[in-house]
C-alpha cells in the first residue's frame, strides 16, 4: 500500500509544473559595457545576439568614436565595432535602434545626425539617412518643430511603419521624423506643442500589433503649460491611410520630473517604460487601460538601476540599459536581464526592407471581367512569396490598402478594354508590380 502511494505521489510530482526559478521582475546584471560606456538602448536582435551602442555623456566633453558592442544571449561579448566618420571633437552617441530582414542594424547617430546602417558581418557602414536642424513655428507648418527653443536634432529611437518608411523620434526637436524605405533626407512628419519637452522630448517608439499605430513616449512637456511641463506621457498615434499621421492620444502619464525613456511592449498588452529621472531609476509597467501595475526597481543591486534607459523583450525577459547618464559611473555601465514572466510583442520589421532587395508580385482575381458588370477584384501583394499590409494598389484613380493579409480589394465597373492595376506600395508614384485586367 506504501508503495503504491509512493508511486502516485511522484507521479503527481512529475506531471505538476516547475517552479520558475526567478520572482518576476527579478533582475541579474548580463553584462558590463567596456569604455566610452553610457549605454542607452540595447536591442535584441532575431537570432537574440544583444547589440550595444555606447553614448553621450553629460558632461559633453569629446569621448572619441562610438562603440558597438555584441553580446551573446548570456552576456559574452562577441564582437566590438568602431563607428567611422563621427566629429572628433564632438560628444559622441550612437544608438542601435533597429534591424532590417537582411540582419543589417540601424544607428541613429548624434554628430552627424544620420542613420547609420550596420552591417554586423562585414562590420561596414554606411549612411542610410539624415536630420537637419529645424526651425521653430507658430502655427505649426513644414519643415519646423512645434517648439518655443530652437535646438539642435537628437534622433533618439526608432520604428518601421507599415510601408517601410523608418519613424525616428527627436528628443530635443520635439517632432517624430519619417525616412523613406529608400533613406535619403528624413522629413518632419509629426509635431505638436504637447512634444515640446524643452530638451526632453519624444523617445522610445514602437508600432503597435494593429501596424497602423505608434506608441512613443515623452520625458517631458508640454514646456508652456506649467501645470504639466515636468511629466511624461505615453502617447499613441495613427498611421492613417495616406501616411500622414492621425490624432495624437494620451494613454498614460508620469509623475513630476519621472522621465520616461525607452518602451516596450507585451503580447498581453502591456506596456514597459524606462524612468530615468532624478532619483527615479525604476521601469514602469502601464496597463492595456493605462493605468500603472507595478513599478520593478532595483537599488541595492551591483550596479543598481541608474537612469535604466530602455527596454527590449527578449523571449520572457527584458533587456535593459543602464545608462547612468548623470552619475557618469562607469562600473554602472551595464545591461540587465529582468525577468517580465511574459512574452514581448514581435518587433514589426517589413519584408525586404533593403531597398532594391525585395520581389514584389500582385497576384490578382479575376483577371477577365465581363464589361459593365459590377465586380470585386482581388489583389494580393506579396513581399518576397509573403503577404505584406497596407501597400497601395491603384485601379484607374481608385486606390486601397492591402489587409494584413495582402489583399485589397476593389468594387468596380470597367469599360471593355485592358486596365492596368498598379502596386505603388509607398506614397510616391513608383511602381512595384504591375497586372492586366480585361474586360469584355
Amino acid at each position: 500500500m506504501r508503495r503504491t502511494l509512493l508511486a502516485a505521489a511522484l507521479i503527481v510530482l512529475a506531471a505538476a509544473p516547475a517552479a520558475s526559478a526567478r520572482d518576476r521582475y527579478d533582475v541579474q546584471t548580463l553584462a558590463r559595457v567596456p569604455p566610452p560606456g553610457q549605454p542607452a538602448l540595447a536591442l535584441v536582435a532575431p537570432d537574440r545576439t544583444i547589440y550595444e551602442g555606447t553614448f553621450t555623456n553629460a558632461s559633453g566633453s569629446a569621448n572619441g568614436p562610438s562603440k558597438v558592442f555584441a553580446y551573446s544571449p548570456t552576456g559574452q561579448l562577441l564582437r566590438t565595432y568602431t563607428i567611422s566618420g563621427q566629429d572628433p571633437n564632438a560628444d559622441n552617441g550612437v544608438q542601435v535602434a533597429a534591424y532590417d530582414a537582411d540582419g543589417d542594424l540601424y544607428l541613429l547617430d548624434q554628430h552627424p545626425a544620420r542613420v547609420l546602417k550596420l552591417d554586423p558581418r562585414t562590420g561596414a557602414q554606411t549612411t542610410f539617412a539624415t536630420f537637419k536642424d529645424v526651425p521653430p513655428c507658430n502655427p505649426v507648418g513644414n519643415e519646423c518643430s512645434a517648439t518655443v527653443s530652437d535646438n539642435p536634432p537628437e534622433p533618439d529611437y526608432a520604428a518601421w511603419g507599415p510601408d517601410g518608411s523608418l519613424y525616428v523620434t527627436d528628443y530635443t526637436q520635439g517632432l517624430i521624423w519619417k525616412v523613406r524605405p529608400t533613406g535619403g533626407q528624413a522629413h518632419v512628419w509629426f509635431t505638436d506643442p504637447r512634444l515640446d519637452g524643452a530638451q526632453f522630448g519624444p523617445a522610445g517608439i514602437q508600432l503597435m500589433p494593429d501596424h497602423s499605430t505608434l506608441m512613443f513616449s515623452t520625458s517631458a512637456g508640454p514646456a508652456t503649460d506649467p501645470s504639466s511641463a515636468t511629466t511624461g506621457e505615453l502617447y499613441k498615434l495613427p498611421i492613417r491611410p495616406n501616411g500622414n499621421p492621425g490624432t495624437l492620444t494620451k494613454v498614460w502619464e508620469s509623475g513630476p520630473a519621472e522621465a520616461p525613456d525607452g518602451i516596450a511592449l507585451a503580447k498581453s498588452g502591456n506596456v514597459y517604460v524606462c524612468l530615468v529621472g532624478p532619483n527615479v531609476n525604476a521601469i514602469a509597467v502601464v496597463g492595456p487601460d493605462g493605468r500603472e501595475i507595478a513599478r520593478i526597481r532595483h537599488d541595492s543591486g551591483d550596479p543598481p538601476f541608474d537612469e535604466p534607459a530602455s527596454v527590449w523583450f527578449d523571449n520572457d525577459r527584458l533587456i535593459v540599459a543602464n545608462d547612468a547618464y548623470f552619475s557618469g559611473d562607469a562600473s554602472h555601465f551595464a545591461i540587465f536581464d529582468v525577468f517580465a514572466a511574459e512574452q514581448g510583442e514581435p518587433i514589426f520589421v517589413p519584408s525586404g526592407t533593403a531597398p532594391g532587395k525585395t520581389k514584389w508580385a500582385m497576384k490578382v482575381r479575376p483577371r477577365h471581367v465581363r464589361a459593365g458588370r459590377r465586380v470585386t477584384i482581388r489583389a494580393t501583394v506579396l513581399a518576397d512569396g509573403l503577404p505584406f499590409a497596407r501597400a497601395r494598389v491603384k485601379l484607374g484613380h481608385t486606390v486601397r490598402r492591402s489587409d494584413k493579409n495582402g489583399v485589397a480589394r476593389f468594387h468596380v465597373r470597367l469599360r471593355k478594354g485592358r486596365h492596368a492595376m498598379r502596386l505603388l506600395l509607398l506614397s510616391g508614384r513608383r511602381t512595384f508590380a504591375k497586372a492586366y485586367i480585361r474586360a469584355r
